[in-house]
């Protein structure tokens, strides 16, 4: 079975036990590890791989194909992504100060950038200038390099972006538990409708199981693909978005990921599409 996830550790912490074997019943996974933007647009061809990790802002585009497991992606809270510019004294810069301005962010159909329109929209009059789409790893560098003048930045960089010599803006995680009361919706896990899908949400729950019960198992693994990163940054990458949601999207995942694409739908962000197509098949 074709799979395509991102290197980042907690997507390989989640998926550890199903590549190598350790799930009965499971069928063996060919990966490819790619960047979110890789794999939103793969979802969005007719020739995506059987199952993807992609952002829950592009599930618009591929309902029709894919159903949304209701495991193994990345919902939580404290966990949003950030909006970093160069200097050292977070929350120094007004947000307005934004308008007209250069900002890269990770993907066009990214969930980041989708909550980073949504709180513009509220926060920057006019709006900003050039949006530049580059991968999250090489964002932190450009701001800190003034290629361009604020970041839209996800996974491990929360932890990391002082070590650049940037400061925070804004958090976007804030902004919206504040704003709604719900968790974050950041990264789904998607399959083909013509696929057995009940199976396969129990072997992603199963490897997810597997994980934390057996946390020292994907340790290797996990650094192998973690782009040099600490293995303590790593981990901590793993606790804050390998969480309950992962094992089970629950109500009030379902609710998250209901007013940030009903909203965006409403805003025009993304495709008008039907709310019943983001529940389970049963």
């Amino acid at each position: 079975m074709n799979i395509a996830f991102s290197p980042c550790p907690n997507d390989t912490f989640v998926f550890h036990a199903w590549v190598h074997g350790l799930i009965p019943g499971a069928p063996k996974l060919d990966v490819t590890y790619a960047d979110i933007d890789i794999t939103n647009g793969w979802a969005a061809s007719s020739t995506g791989p059987e199952v993807l990790k992609i952002s829950y802002a592009a599930l618009p585009w591929v309902l029709s194909e894919y159903a949304l497991l209701p495991c193994g992606g990345a919902l939580g809270r404290g966990c949003g992504p950030l909006v970093l510019t160069r200097g050292s004294e977070s929350g120094s810069v007004d947000p307005q100060a934004l308008a007209g301005k250069r900002v890269a962010v990770p993907s066009e159909r990214s969930t980041a950038y989708l909550l980073f329109r949504l709180w513009a929209a509220q926060n920057v009059p006019g709006g900003v200038g050039e949006i530049v789409v580059m991968p999250f790893h090489e964002i932190m560098p450009a701001v800190r390099d003034g290629k361009i003048d604020a970041g839209l930045v996800i996974h491990e960089a929360r932890f990391t972006y002082p070590t650049y010599g940037l400061s925070l803006l804004a958090d976007m995680g804030n902004w919206w538990e504040a704003d709604t009361g719900l968790p974050i919706p950041l990264g789904a896990i998607i399959a083909r409708r013509s696929l057995d899908l009940a199976a396969l949400a129990r072997w992603t729950k199963a490897s997810v199981e597997y994980a934390w019960a057996n946390p020292e198992a994907s340790q290797a693994y996990v650094m192998q693909h973690a782009q040099e990163m600490d293995p303590e940054v790593a981990q901590a990458h793993i606790n804050l978005y390998v969480n309950e949601f992962t094992a089970n999207l629950g109500d009030d995942g379902y609710a998250a990921i209901t007013a940030l694409l009903s909203r965006a739908a409403y805003e025009g962000l993304v495709p008008a599409f039907d709310l019943e197509a983001l529940k389970f098949p049963v």
